[in-house]
């Protein structure tokens, strides 16, 4: 029997997203399978997880120049190997809950949606207290050199050009599976367009703009409804941003619904014809799933920013902050379907919609002969 952890972290979506999708995954192919998921920061200190968690959420939310300048110097020159060890030293001193519990578990394999986990797991196996196989799947298409740790077993990376960078940072290519970014089975599900557009309240015949800018529901929101709400019908989803939609829902726009928090992604995405969307790399994965124009904003520096040039480079997304130019972005998709038959046709080529399903045949294949050597 095949025994896996799943790791992530809870700062951020995404790290989490993934994790659950490949867990998901795993007990639907695999029920076999002895399968946990866990979150790295319930199994450290207190103090550490308060930090971590609350050093993400400030940074993303009011010190977008900081995050940036501390990913870039993070990212290469002499700071790089300080920081790294810093880091590691870390995470060392408190993640030791996590640490027992590899040692106990000894999995077969440790797949890792955050760059934390594999270098705990990989100084226990080198220790030799563990077993398992190391697999680190890259929530991104870029990667920072956070998510390297040279006894990491296999990268699972989202693109082409993840897979060019990953080969840049002196990773053996053998070492690399493209998957792609997993993104939840609610997303692969094929859906009722003028149906929903009825349960939702909006006309099947308008083109429709979908705002949707993480769980924090940052960027110039507001502005970017204002600009555009008699002009094409909008989704805005606003997320834990109570206060905005509470605002534009006693607005009453003309053509606007706004929602807090959503459970039902996929149906919004579905009614839409574009997406103005923050590239994180989950949201990115489930636009490009979902076969929808991106245009880019409030995108964090660093590793967002990686996310735009990646599609960039296939012909894919445009990164926009004035409002008149995101309007002008829209309205082109509006009135030359054509353009946007275009990027529909470039996504098709890149996307990776079964990137869980072939993530956890990967695991099997990788885990075969341990499995087979592990007492039941």
């Amino acid at each position: 029997m095949m025994k896996v952890i799943i790791a992530y972290a809870s700062a951020g979506a995404g790290h989490l997203k993934a994790a659950e999708a490949i867990n998901n995954c795993f007990k639907q192919k695999y029920p076999e399978a002895e399968v946990k998921l866990v979150d790295i920061l319930e199994k450290s200190t207190p103090l550490f997880k308060y930090s971590y968690i609350w050093f993400y959420t400030f940074m993303v939310r009011h010190a977008f120049f900081l995050w940036g300048l501390l990913f870039a110097l993070s990212e290469r020159g002499p700071l790089r190997i300080i920081v790294r060890k810093l880091s590691s030293f870390s995470h060392a001193v408190n993640t030791r809950s996590f640490a027992e519990f590899l040692r106990k578990e000894d999995p077969d394999a440790v797949i890792s949606t955050h760059f934390a986990p594999p270098e705990i797991a990989a100084h226990l196996k080198k220790n030799g207290q563990i077993r398992s196989k190391l697999i680190t799947v890259i929530t991104d298409f870029g990667v920072h050199p956070f998510w390297l740790c040279k006894d990491t077993d296999l990268y699972i990376g989202a693109s082409e050009f993840t897979k060019k960078q990953l080969m840049r940072e002196g990773v053996a290519e053998d070492k690399i599976k493209i998957c792609g970014i997993p993104v939840d089975a609610k997303f692969l599900k094929s859906h009722d367009r003028e149906g929903l557009c009825k349960t939702i309240g909006i006309d099947k015949d308008i083109f429709t703009a979908l705002i949707m800018t993480g769980s924090f529901g940052i960027g110039p929101i507001e502005e970017i409804v204002e600009a555009l709400c008699k002009d094409v019908q909008l989704l805005v989803v606003c997320a834990n941003n109570k206060r905005l939609s509470e605002k534009l829902n006693q607005r009453k726009l003309p053509q606007v619904k706004a929602f807090g928090f959503v459970n039902n992604a996929e149906e919004l995405m579905a009614v839409s014809d574009c997406i103005i969307t923050k590239p994180g790399g989950l949201s990115t994965s489930e636009t490009l799933v979902m076969e929808l124009a991106p245009i880019f904003i409030s995108a964090i520096p660093g590793q967002e920013m990686g996310n735009v040039r990646a599609l960039a480079s296939c012909g894919i997304g445009v990164k926009l902050e004035d409002v008149s130019k995101i309007k002008k972005a829209v309205l082109e998709y509006r009135d030359f379907p054509e353009k946007l038959l275009e990027v529909k046709e470039r996504i098709r080529r890149i996307r990776k919609p079964f990137a869980a399903e072939e993530i956890c045949d990967v695991v099997r294949e990788s885990c075969s002969g341990a499995c087979g050597q592990r007492p039941v």
